[in-house]
């Protein structure tokens, strides 16, 4: 049981969120990708994974290895304040990207909703651990009540999303010193924050 909860920890992880959460965006609400060609599509979510996935991951491992942080899961409150702050960053670097090639506004709301979502995180953790999986996998529910609120989007998965993060909040609880609280708080945040920006417009 544990074995299974770590490896939907690893899969569901919040660095691959913001990827597939582009990816879903794009395949549920065409506004989205009316400006691009298919390859222009991918060209799009590869710079999104390289930014806010491959260069955190990799900072996350040199942190390891350096020995800032003891364990790659960093369950530690105390060591998620680097990793954080560093992964801020990366993400502000691929929301500028962002803005220089012509994304729907609703894209740049959700990159905005992301990065407010990862700054409440990190100010939230120097006091208290909250759940970064459960923020992201609660973006994507908000990210897609938003798409449907904007243009009719098609939610016919939320049910299974639902599933799926309910399991992944369990699987929280089973691998780490999470309690409830702090799990409902991160899929709370995400969910909230990410709806918010995304119904109202919300981006820079």
């Amino acid at each position: 049981m544990r074995k299974a909860a770590h490896v939907l920890s690893v899969v569901l992880h919040p660095v691959w969120m913001p990827t597939l959460a582009l990816v879903v965006a794009f395949a549920i609400d065409p506004h989205l990708t009316f400006a691009f060609s298919p390859q222009g599509q991918w060209i799009i979510i590869g710079m999104v994974f390289i930014m806010t996935a491959l260069f955190p991951v990799s900072s996350m491992f040199m942190l390891w290895r350096s020995g800032l942080v003891g364990e790659l899961a960093m369950p530690r409150r105390s060591e998620r304040i680097l990793p954080c702050a560093l992964t801020l960053v990366y993400f502000c670097m691929a929301y500028y990207l962002l803005r220089k090639t012509p994304n729907h506004p609703a894209t740049l709301a959700l990159f905005t909703s992301i990065i407010m979502s990862i700054a409440a995180a990190l100010l939230i953790n120097l006091r208290w651990k909250i759940s970064l999986h459960m923020v992201g996998v609660g973006g994507l529910v908000g990210m897609s009540l938003g798409l449907w609120l904007l243009h009719g989007a098609q939610t016919g998965y939320l049910p299974w999303l639902f599933l799926l993060a309910g399991a992944l909040g369990t699987a929280r609880l089973l691998v780490t010193d999470h309690t409830p609280a702090q799990i409902y708080a991160g899929a709370a945040l995400g969910a909230v924050a990410t709806f918010t920006c995304m119904a109202f417009g919300i981006y820079y």
